[in-house]
């Protein structure tokens, strides 16, 4: 039998608040992480991603008990990333709960960190994220939640992460992020020609048609998606009774965006009708 995809919401925390925007930036408040994961993983989601989007300014400690406190309400598997540094910090994510780290930064900044971590842990515990920028016709790997360039060329960070075999690669095209507007396929056919890592993608997906369309042409092993989910998730998790931030963004703003809400099970049963090998 074929691979199964797997259907990960993504969930970017800031604090602890679920938050979202566009192009990973802008981010509005939509909740309790915990409360979406909750409801995620009711909903059948295969896995749930933690991203802290801005792991400098707040507390680790505080990030830590938000993932203990999620691993107590969900039985799947939980991938953390943001901020990781050290190998003390995988050990502390792991222990907190998570099942999988995933590290862009401090990879870029130090790819010797990567080999480390993976001879420490496991391949099978370490995510290399890739946050892809589109700039002057080419690609660049950007650090720090898409906010700053490392110069270096897309393709060959990834020729570099081949070398070095984490256990699987999250790619974040940050261009079309948040607004619907699909992936560049081109480019991710690109990725799928010189890496056999499996490989989750995310940002840009809005509808149910986009994501047959990669699943059905494309060599991928998972779907993240955030918007599809939370402006679903939104009118249906207990989030809602204690939302703060910018909900006009949420009841205003998005009617503009090109983005289909959606359940988990429904997306599913239209993946499933159309042959494609999900997780029921």
């Amino acid at each position: 039998m074929s691979k199964f995809i797997r259907i990960i919401p993504k969930l970017d925390i800031k604090g602890n608040s679920l938050v979202k925007g566009i192009n990973l930036e802008g981010l509005r408040v939509l909740g309790s992480p915990i409360d979406f994961a909750k409801y995620y993983f009711l909903n059948n989601a295969d896995e749930i991603i933690y991203q802290d989007v801005v792991a400098s300014l707040y507390s680790r400690d505080n990030f830590l008990h938000l993932i203990q406190d999620t691993a107590k309400e969900i039985f799947i598997p939980l991938t953390v990333g943001g901020g990781i540094r050290s190998l003390k910090d995988i050990y502390q994510i792991l222990r907190a709960g998570a099942d999988k780290v995933s590290i862009n930064t401090a990879a870029i900044n130090k790819p010797q960190f990567l080999y480390e971590a993976i001879h420490k842990y496991g391949a099978s515990t370490i995510v290399s994220s890739i946050e892809l920028v589109r700039s002057n016709g080419k690609y660049f790997a950007y650090t720090d939640n898409g906010r700053n360039n490392s110069n270096i060329e897309a393709i060959e960070w990834i020729k570099q992460i081949n070398e070095i075999k984490p256990g699987e690669i999250i790619a974040t095209f940050v261009n079309s992020e948040g607004t619907g507007d699909g992936l560049d396929l081109s480019f991710l056919e690109k990725i799928l020609n010189i890496t056999n890592i499996p490989i989750i993608v995310h940002g840009g997906l809005g509808n149910k048609n986009q994501i047959l369309e990669i699943i059905k042409n494309y060599n991928i092993n998972g779907i993240a998606i955030a918007s599809m989910f939370h402006y679903h998730a939104y009118n249906k998790c207990d989030s809602k009774k204690s939302l703060e931030g910018n909900i006009d963004f949420l009841e205003k703003k998005n009617k503009k965006l090109k983005v289909e809400h959606i359940s988990i099970n429904d997306l599913k049963d239209f993946l499933i009708k159309n042959n494609k090998n999900i997780r029921v």
